[in-house]
């Protein structure tokens, strides 16, 4: 014992301290350090554990009713329950709970907690839900898909919108349309994009023209939602696919839907279904003039025909047989699309009688700089023409001064056409 002199203070050694005020009972081993730091993801548990600390006035509790609390594995778990007991005690007071205490069930994981890769493992919560509504305009041979937004799933709870792609933790979306079999340019239509944003709101309408009621029945809508990249390639998000037979004809239908991942697209497609494209012809015989009103409204899903993955396309009409090739006519050419709009009208003066022995025929054509044109595909129109062909011709005879417009599908090899510009 040391021995301090009058009015001289005590002295006390770190280890005493240490002993006093850390170490006031006997030290157990914690097997796990995680134990120090449970993690509650919906606040702090209920003490309901037997070793919860009973108030100050409360009676003893006999030793017998609390030997029969515990189930014979316990014992293995007393230190784990000490770690326990220090943060039940700040749970709800214990009850009374007669009899022997359920088995503790499995550790589950915060609904909150996220994958390896940071994102729920859940398509719909990870990859986001989108808005959109379609209409099939059978008059106008027509399909506008309206793309709303992208917006919260039910079951998101701990974060909203679409998956973030970029390092900021946004992502600049926008929304790409193909139609399934032979997606290509040709078929693709897309919005707008909207930068550094996961709750995009477009409130867009594309439109693909020339769809026939075939088409409704045999097609697919594929929509996918990119992320827009300057220096690199553009990021797949998600995407869903609407058979087109689940619409009726006139009738909006609207669609709020999960996104999915990749979908593999079937490359062994039925190559009789390839298309060159389809024109969309308008025919008249005007009385006033004495003539055939032959209209070019516009060409949809062309082919591809230069490196680019576009077309220069343009469109030429004959009147045959015309012996003299004098009534040949050429559209403008469009720059760098397979879609194009040309709203062109030209005029065959011929007897109304006449035309009964005339055959029309259209051709599309691919305009090159320092070498031959490329032909697209081509279509005739006349009496000896079938099916929708021959319709169109006999439905313009039949009704004088009457504008009557038809969509055709371009075929590779046209009878007669001369294949050079």
């Amino acid at each position: 014992m040391t021995l301090r002199r009058r009015g001289e203070k005590a002295t006390i050694s770190i280890q005493e301290h240490m002993a006093i005020d850390v170490c006031p009972g006997p030290i157990r081993p914690i097997k796990q350090i995680s134990d120090y730091f449970p993690r509650f993801p919906r606040g702090l548990p209920q003490a309901t554990g037997p070793r919860a600390e009973a108030p100050p006035d409360a009676p003893a509790r006999p030793a017998a009713a609390s030997a029969g609390r515990h189930s014979p594995s316990d014992g293995a778990r007393d230190d784990d329950e000490d770690v326990d007991q220090l943060f039940g005690a700040y749970g709800a007071s214990p009850g009374p709970s007669p009899g022997p205490s359920p088995a503790r069930p499995p550790a589950k994981p915060p609904e909150d907690e996220l994958d390896a890769d940071g994102y729920e493992s859940d398509d719909c919560t990870a990859l986001g839900t989108l808005d959109f509504s379609l209409l099939y305009d059978q008059e106008n041979n027509a399909l506008h898909c309206t793309i709303s937004k992208a917006k919260v799933p039910k079951l998101m709870f701990s974060r909203k919108g679409l998956k973030p792609m970029d390092h900021n933790g946004l992502a600049d979306p926008y929304v790409k349309l193909h139609l399934l079999p032979g997606a290509s340019k040709a078929n693709k239509l897309r919005t707008k994009t909207l930068r550094n944003t996961l709750n995009p709101t477009w409130n867009e309408t594309l439109t693909y023209y020339g769809i026939t009621d075939e088409d409704m029945i045999r097609k697919t809508l594929r929509i996918s939602v990119c992320d827009e990249d300057k220096f690199r390639h553009n990021e797949f998000i998600g995407e869903t696919r609407v058979p087109l037979k689940k619409l009726k004809a006139n009738h909006t239908k609207t669609f709020s839907i999960c996104l999915e991942k990749q979908l593999p697209v079937d490359k062994t497609e039925d190559k009789s279904l390839e298309e060159r494209g389809r024109i969309l012809i308008s025919l008249k015989y005007s009385s006033q003039k004495q003539g055939l009103l032959v209209g070019i409204v516009r060409c949809a899903h062309l082919a591809a025909m230069d490196a680019n993955g576009y077309s220069d396309p343009y469109v030429k009409t004959y009147l045959k047989p015309d012996v003299d090739k004098k009534s040949k006519h050429k559209t403008a050419v469009k720059k760098k699309t397979l879609n194009p709009e040309f709203n062109e009208e030209f005029c065959y003066e011929i007897k109304h009688g006449d035309l009964a022995k005339k055959t029309l025929e259209v051709t599309v054509w691919d305009y090159d700089i320092g070498k031959s044109n490329d032909f697209i595909g081509g279509v005739v129109l006349g009496i000896n023409a079938k099916g929708e062909r021959l319709k169109h011709w006999f439905d313009c005879l039949k009704n004088k001064d009457k504008r009557i417009e038809r969509w055709h599908t371009l075929t590779n090899e046209l009878p007669g056409a001369v294949l050079s510009d």
